[in-house]
């Protein structure tokens, strides 16, 4: 540009080592506005071999070079966003030059707007998912009213509700099993959809029946490798809950309990199986690990199953006590406290009857 115009003085963005993260490298056309940089001015400064690159629509990247995956990351949410409002510009920066515009400190206006796909998998740290570095388009999530198309690396799936996004590394993103369902959406391969859906329990990140009720929202059950999949995660999510069960019994000095049997009445009908029987306290522990396999049709049958068994079980006078996988995982001192406060209320209880304890 000529130095006699009266265009504002270009930008000189701080080299990557000084610069304090993405969000100051990366900044709409709303926000350059902001700063006295017009839209023709931006576009000078984007030619090639200038100093700038238009990554989105509106969205501009500040240096030359290939952007980090943390500046990928932001452009995608900012391009998603477009909040409608203005940008904000603290008090104590507004009359600055164009050549030193002010930095805002403020989290950065990605609206509704979250990561989901692989990109949150790699955020949340999944290993089965490819590193930021490596994915060449970056999945957002937003809602379904919004009018905005998928460009360049950007992938925008819409959703009539959003969920509640983690934060990582500030920014919003789709909690496991939605980012899961969302990456499950796209692939093809059975293993792949495997070694995900399987890390996601085995790794802790969340529980099997959370994955699946999102699957089954996002109407993916019909699909043969999702389904197959699926098999061997509740399978997963069960063994983990049941060693669960073993090490917080071991953890918090529980008598040992008889494991996974069957009891029945003499010479009368099966009356249920449970994971865990203490029979000098006609306490019973059963892990509740329903999932939603088909139809809300077949889940409340599922239910009244368990409450039948409860109810049977109850009348005979055995407690029984419903934990599920995800109160294993995280309050398992609390579990423990219930079933030792059942056993200490045994023995203020009305003999039970006597039933036969078969193994399952």
């Amino acid at each position: 540009m000529n130095a006699n115009s009266a265009s504002p003085a270009p930008l000189s963005p701080r080299p990557l080592r000084e610069a304090a993260g993405a969000r100051d490298q990366v900044m709409t056309a709303r926000q350059l506005r902001e700063h006295g940089i017009a839209a023709a001015d931006a576009a000078q400064r984007c030619r090639p071999g200038g100093p700038w690159q238009q990554l989105l629509p509106g969205v501009y990247l500040l240096h030359a070079g290939p952007p980090t995956p943390a500046e990928r990351l932001h452009a995608a949410l900012l391009y998603a966003g477009r909040p409608p409002g203005r940008a904000t510009v603290p008090a104590q920066t507004r009359g600055r030059t164009a050549s030193a515009p002010a930095r805002d400190a403020a989290p950065a206006p990605y609206g509704d707007a979250m990561i989901t796909g692989l990109a949150a998998l790699a955020l949340h740290g999944f290993t089965a998912a490819p590193p930021l570095l490596a994915l060449a388009r970056i999945d957002v999530l937003l809602p379904r009213t919004r009018r905005l198309r998928s460009t360049g690396s950007v992938r925008l799936v819409r959703a009539h509700t959003l969920p509640r996004p983690d934060r990582i590394t500030g920014l919003p993103v789709a909690p496991v099993p939605r980012a899961l369902a969302d990456t499950v959406a796209v692939l093809t391969d059975a293993a792949d959809v495997h070694r995900l859906l399987t890390e996601a329990v085995r790794g802790g990140h969340c529980e099997a029946a959370a994955v699946v009720r999102e699957l089954s929202r996002a109407r993916l059950l019909g699909r043969a490798h999702v389904i197959d999949a699926v098999d061997t995660l509740i399978a997963e999510g069960r063994a983990l809950a049941e060693g669960r069960l073993y090490a917080m019994v071991d953890a918090h000095a529980l008598p040992d309990p008889l494991w996974n049997v069957d009891l029945r009445l003499p010479g009368g009908p099966h009356l249920g199986g449970v994971d865990a029987y203490w029979p000098d306290h006609a306490v019973a522990v059963e892990i509740d690990a329903r999932t939603p396999r088909r139809t809300s049709h077949d889940e409340e049958a599922l239910w009244s199953q368990y409450a039948r068994k409860r109810e049977t079980l109850e009348r005979l006078g055995i407690t029984v006590v419903h934990v599920t996988p995800r109160a294993l995982r995280e309050a398992p001192e609390q579990q423990a406290e219930v079933v030792r406060a059942a056993m200490i209320a045994s023995a203020e209880r009305d003999h039970a009857t006597h039933v036969v304890v078969l193994p399952r």
